[in-house]
């Protein structure tokens, strides 16, 4: 895991959820975490199903936020998951040992133990104060995400008030990847915000 990390924000985009992922793949991201926390159950199943569509085209891994069920109906790729959803132990009993699941951590006890659990990858949020998502917390910062990696041997995402200004201080922090959704789907040209952000990683 390596790069630009895509979610999904259809408050947010300008394009809408579909074209995004769509460009998302064909800009050769790593993931694609669809995030969809209010519409109702048959809406998020249909719209799941044909980004893993679009996921497949560009080979892209394919998460769904929170949701195990919705994954396991459109064998997704794996689920993200945070502190107050589904226990990790039981996300994992239903998908299996084969799927992906991430955690999303705040601090360096939180981020040793979802490792210790068994997770995939970390989600480190918000390293920054952000407006996208209401109830992110107040921000950790990038000397945390750099504990966490002295920490933690699994990839880390660093999110939350991330934009170009500021990537490069969570990548010298030791994170693998890097989402910034209003610095991405909120702007006119989504494939062109996406690739300067792979760009700080050589991609």
């Amino acid at each position: 895991m390596k790069g630009y990390y895509f979610i999904t924000d259809e408050d947010l985009s300008a394009a809408g959820i579909l074209s995004d992922a769509e460009t998302a793949a064909a800009a050769g991201v790593d993931v694609i975490q669809y995030r969809n926390k209010t519409a109702e159950t048959r809406r998020i199943y249909d719209e799941a199903r044909l980004i893993k569509k679009i996921c497949g085209s560009g080979r892209c891994r394919f998460i769904i936020n929170d949701r195990v069920d919705i994954a396991l109906a459109v064998d997704a790729d794996g689920v993200h998951i945070g502190q107050e959803d589904m226990p990790f132990e039981v996300a994992r009993r239903l998908l299996g040992k084969e799927k992906i699941i991430g955690v999303t951590v705040h601090t360096v006890e939180e981020a040793v133990e979802a490792e210790g659990s068994g997770a995939d990858y970390l989600g480190v949020s918000p390293i920054f104060s952000t407006g996208t998502k209401s109830d992110a917390g107040a921000p950790c910062g990038v000397d945390t995400l750099a504990a966490i990696r002295r920490a933690c041997g699994i990839p880390l995402v660093a999110i939350g008030g991330i934009d170009l200004s500021n990537a490069d201080e969570c990548i010298r922090a030791g994170a693998d990847m890097v989402c910034a959704i209003s610095a991405v789907v909120a702007r006119p040209d989504v494939a062109a915000e996406i690739k300067n952000f792979q760009r700080k990683f050589g991609l």
